[in-house]
C-alpha cells in the first residue's frame, strides 16, 4: 500500500527545491524562503503535538497508541512571515479531543507567538544553527534540519539588509518621528545607540523607515541617517519630530527645510521638570498648566501666548525652567497646524518611545549582544512587529484636504522666505 507523504515533508521538499535554484538574491524568494520556514516550523509543531497525543507515530503499529490518523484539514495562521496554511491532522478513535497548543480551536487568524519568539530569540543568541535548532525545540516547534535552519537564519539577516536598502520614492509622509535607544551592541564597551526612524505616510499607515547604528547620537550619527533616507528617494515630510536634542534639530533644520518641526511635548515637560524642586503640588500645577495651554488652545500662536503666561509665572523663583520653556517655543506648538483629532498623536514621539522601551524589555536579560549585527537585527524585528501591528490614524477625506491645504502653505511661506 502507497503511504502518503507528511504534509511537513512536502514543505520541506518546497525549500530544497527553492535553495537548489539559482540563488536566493531575489527578493522574491528571499521573503518564499522565510514563509516556507515559518510553514514548517508550525507544520512540524503540529504533527509533532499528534504524535505526542497518540503515542505512535505516523503509519507506526503500537499496543499504546491511543486512536489513529484520519486525513488533514486546512488552517490558515497568521505569522511574522504572512498568512501560510498548515494541514492539522484529523484524528479518530480517540477517548478525549485534540487540541492543539501551537494553533488554538478558533476561527479566527492566529498570529503565532512561537515563531515570534523563535524569530526574536534567533536574533539575541546572535543567529546561530545550533541556537535556532535548540529554541525550535523550546518554542515546542518539533525538529528542524541544519540545512533549513541555515536557510532560515541567511534569509533573516537578508531581509534586514533589503529593508535598509530598500526606495522610500514611493513612501510620501505626513510625519515623521526620529528617537534613539542605547543598547550593549558589543561583547564589550559602553553601551552605543540604536537610531530609529518610522511616521505615518500619506494614506495614514505606520511605515518604518530605517534602524542603524548611532554610536553617541552626534550630528553626524544622525546626518548619515537622514542622507541615507533622502538618498533612497524619502520626500521631506509635513511634520518632523524629535525629543529637541541640538544634533537632531539641526540635522531635520538641514535635510528638511520644509518641513514643520515638532519638538516632542512630552520630552519638553520632563525637561521642565528636572529643572523644579522636588515639590508634588508644584508639579502638578506647572504639569495641568502645560498641558491646559496646549490642549486648548486654537492655533499655534494662541498656543505660544498661553505657554508664555506659564513662562512668566516660573521665571521669578524658577528661572531655568522658564527658559527651559521658553527656548524654541514655535517648535513646540506647530502641530496645532494639524486636524483636530491629529494633534495628540503627533506632537510627541511616545509611540516611537513605546515601540523602543519593547526592544528593551526584549533584550534586557541579554546582558550584551554577540555583535552590532544581532543587536541591530533584534531591533528590526521587534520594532517591525510592533509598527506593523499598530493602528493607523483613520484619515478622512476631510483630512487628506486639510494636510494637502496645509503642505501647500507651508513649501509657498518656505519659497517665499527663500526668495526674502
Amino acid at each position: 500500500m502507497e503511504r502518503r507523504i507528511a504534509p511537513s515533508t512536502r514543505v520541506e521538499e518546497a525549500i530544497e527545491e527553492l535553495l537548489l535554484g539559482d540563488g536566493l538574491g531575489d527578493a522574491g524568494k528571499l521573503a518564499a524562503l522565510g514563509k516556507l520556514g515559518a510553514q514548517l516550523m508550525i507544520q512540524r509543531g503540529v504533527e509533532d503535538e499528534v504524535t505526542a497525543f497518540l503515542s505512535r507515530a505516523r503509519y507506526q503499529r503500537t499496543p499504546d497508541a491511543r486512536g489513529s490518523r484520519n486525513g488533514v484539514r486546512p488552517r490558515r495562521v497568521q505569522t511574522a512571515e504572512g498568512e501560510v496554511a498548515v494541514q492539522v491532522p484529523q484524528l479518530r478513535n480517540t477517548a478525549e479531543e485534540f487540541v492543539s497548543r501551537i494553533i488554538p480551536d478558533t476561527r479566527q487568524v492566529i498570529r503565532t507567538r512561537p515563531l515570534e519568539a523563535l524569530i526574536i530569540g534567533a536574533y539575541v543568541r546572535g543567529l546561530s544553527d545550533r541556537d535556532v535548532e535548540s529554541l525550535v525545540a523550546e518554542a515546542g516547534l518539533g525538529k528542524i534540519s541544519k540545512s533549513t535552519v541555515s536557510g532560515i537564519c541567511q534569509e533573516l539577516r537578508a531581509r534586514y539588509r533589503a529593508f535598509r536598502a530598500r526606495s522610500l520614492h514611493d513612501v510620501e509622509l505626513i510625519a515623521l518621528f526620529l528617537d534613539a535607544i542605547y543598547l550593549p551592541t558589543r561583547p564589550s564597551g559602553a553601551k552605543e545607540g540604536v537610531l530609529v526612524a518610522w511616521g505615518y505616510d500619506v494614506t495614514g499607515k505606520r511605515v518604518l523607515l530605517d534602524v542603524c547604528l548611532g554610536m553617541r547620537e552626534r550630528y553626524e550619527d544622525w546626518l548619515d541617517m537622514g542622507r541615507g533616507l533622502t538618498a533612497r528617494g524619502l520626500r521631506a515630510p509635513l511634520l518632523a519630530a524629535g525629543d529637541g536634542a541640538p544634533a537632531l534639530v539641526r540635522v531635520i533644520d538641514e535635510l528638511w527645510p520644509e518641513a514643520y518641526r515638532q519638538r516632542c511635548s512630552v520630552h519638553r515637560l520632563r525637561n521642565i521638570m528636572a529643572k523644579l524642586p522636588k515639590d508634588v503640588k508644584l508639579h502638578e500645577r506647572v504639569h495641568a498648566s502645560y498641558w491646559a495651554a496646549l490642549d486648548e488652545a486654537i492655533s499655534p500662536a494662541d498656543a505660544e501666548t498661553r505657554l508664555r503666561t506659564l513662562v512668566g509665572e516660573l521665571e521669578p523663583e524658577y528661572p531655568s525652567a522658564a527658559a527651559c520653556l521658553a527656548d524654541d517655543l514655535p517648535a513646540l506648538t506647530v502641530h496645532l497646524h494639524l486636524p483636530l483629532h491629529l494633534r495628540k498623536r503627533l506632537r510627541s514621539t511616545n509611540l516611537l518611545e513605546r515601540s523602543l522601551e519593547e526592544v528593551r524589555r526584549r533584550t534586557k536579560v541579554i546582558g550584551r549582544f554577540p555583535g552590532e549585527s544581532s543587536c541591530l537585527s533584534l531591533c528590526w524585528a521587534v520594532l517591525d512587529l510592533v509598527v506593523a501591528s499598530g493602528r493607523g490614524l483613520g484619515l478622512t477625506d476631510l483630512d487628506h484636504r486639510h494636510i494637502r491645504e496645509l503642505r501647500a502653505a507651508h513649501q509657498t511661506l518656505d519659497t517665499r522666505e527663500l526668495i526674502a
